[in-house]
């Protein structure tokens, strides 16, 4: 549930016109969708012989420490605080708080003070008055779905499945009022590529790339069952099942998902969508777009959640080894649950959700996630070398060309990435508009760990003491 709750969020019902517009073409949208997560599975399964190995809360923290050292290990969770976790916090809330505007009409700030923006060096505008109203409700999720948490694990725990059930439940009876009711689609729509979206050459493989980036926001989430490894029965054998059953149960909810969206609407009536489902909903029943609404609501509420119960267990980990704040890593003496964390991870997600819109927001994490799956999984490789003797309760199939598959690939989506962002910004510039290299952002809010950690390298080496055990 944790893992697929996790996943299945925001991305399946916000993203598919996205990448619709960037594609324009059903087979290559489907494709994508296979192929993204074809490698996200890739990417669990390699991660799993590492979670099998290390089973201790904090997750890829844990494995960053042990495989690159601490630097690599303070960076990646400084990483998971700066940008990946809390932007996807941020995120998956902003998107709630869309889909509540089909039910409440939700107040804007309106005029020149919309459109206020901060320009930062070589990364772009920055609009934290943009889109207010949304804002101001995804904050409120931010800090309920905290102190949820803040009560408890069990607690968290059950918000957790029941919103999973939920959301699982809508998308099936979505898929099948799509293929099966006499408003639906037609098998054409699902074979006639767009007359206008037609890219080529360079800009098809930047198309492509942008693409995956929407599907990957869609699939991303996996590796939170490795933040809590800890704290679950057996995890050697139960972690990596269930990285394995989760991912598989995701992308075979995603096609069917995919598919029933490409059935109803046209390609271009697709791309011109911003809420894709309610407008396929609308389209199969009377009053089906408010009903799909509610199942987002749902299904955003509870992926959030996951995200507020996982990724605190990092932050708290890094304070025990001493590179984080103390008292971040001090339980709740009544709760029993990291609350100092979980308070610092909601301040830093409001902080976030005011930076931009919900595309800078998954595009930024993204981009920083992509760069520590592909290190994380070079890591499997390393420690292979390093350490032959260290049971592993499970090996990766396929060694070593699955891991070196997933290596590759994260350095051509990457790069591709890094183009399509200075491409965008190029063409919204001279278009007039204020715009964001996401990558170059991304890679700001990493490096602005740096400091931080040679701040307590000079503490540990001023006080031997307070080194880590």
């Amino acid at each position: 549930m944790l893992v697929v709750g996790g996943v299945i969020g925001s991305g399946i019902f916000r993203k598919p016109g996205v990448m619709a517009g960037q594609l324009g073409s059903p087979e290559l949208l489907l494709g994508v969708w296979l192929l993204a997560g074809i490698i996200t599975l890739m990417g669990a399964l390699t991660n799993a012989e590492i979670a099998g190995m290390i089973p201790e809360t904090g997750g890829q923290y844990v494995y960053f420490d042990r495989i690159y050292g601490p630097f690599a290990g303070f960076l990646y969770g400084w990483s998971i605080f700066s940008v990946m976790q809390t932007g996807s916090i941020a995120a998956l809330a902003y998107v709630f708080a869309e889909y509540a505007a089909a039910f409440f009409r939700l107040p804007d700030v309106t005029g020149p003070a919309a459109s206020f923006s901060v320009y930062l060096p070589f990364i772009g505008h920055v609009t934290p008055l943009k889109e207010s109203g949304i804002k101001a409700v995804a904050a409120a999720v931010i800090i309920v779905l905290t102190a949820v948490n803040y009560i408890g694990t069990k607690f968290g725990g059950w918000v957790q499945n029941i919103f999973t059930f939920a959301k699982l439940g809508g998308m099936f009876l979505l898929v099948l009022a799509a293929f099966f009711l006499p408003n639906g689609g037609t098998v054409l729509n699902l074979q006639a590529d767009s007359p206008v979206i037609q890219p080529h050459g360079l800009a098809l493989w930047a198309a492509l790339a942008a693409g995956l980036q929407g599907a990957f926001w869609a699939y991303d989430g996996w590796n939170k069952i490795t933040f809590v490894s800890g704290e679950v029965l057996d995890p050697q054998r139960n972690v990596p099942r269930s990285l394995f059953i989760g991912m598989s149960a995701v992308m075979a909810v995603y096609l069917l998902m995919n598919a029933a969206y490409t059935f109803v609407l046209p390609i271009d009536a697709m791309a011109s969508s911003k809420l894709v489902a309610a407008d396929v909903a609308e389209k199969c029943f009377p009053g089906g777009g408010k009903w799909i609404a509610l199942v987002v609501m749902v299904s955003t509420f509870g992926a959030a959640n996951s995200s507020i119960l996982s990724s605190a267990r990092v932050y708290f980990s890094m304070a025990r080894r001493k590179v984080f704040p103390g008292f971040l890593g001090v339980a709740h003496p009544k709760f029993h649950t990291p609350g100092a964390a979980l308070i610092l991870q909601a301040g830093w997600s409001l902080l976030l959700l005011s930076s931009g819109t919900f595309d800078t927001l998954t595009d930024t994490l993204i981009f920083v996630s992509w760069i520590f799956y592909g290190a994380s999984a070079y890591g499997v490789i390393a420690l292979r070398r390093r350490e032959p003797e260290t049971p592993r309760p499970y090996k990766v199939p396929g060694y070593p060309a699955l891991p070196w598959i997933f290596v590759l690939f994260s350095v051509v989506f990457l790069v591709l990435t890094i183009y399509g962002d200075i491409t965008n910004y190029r063409n919204a510039v001279a278009a007039g508009k204020p715009a964001m290299v996401n990558s170059a952002f991304g890679i700001f809010l990493v490096l602005l760990g740096t400091p931080i950690y040679l701040c307590y390298k000079l503490k540990r080496s001023a006080f031997p003491n307070s080194r880590r055990q």
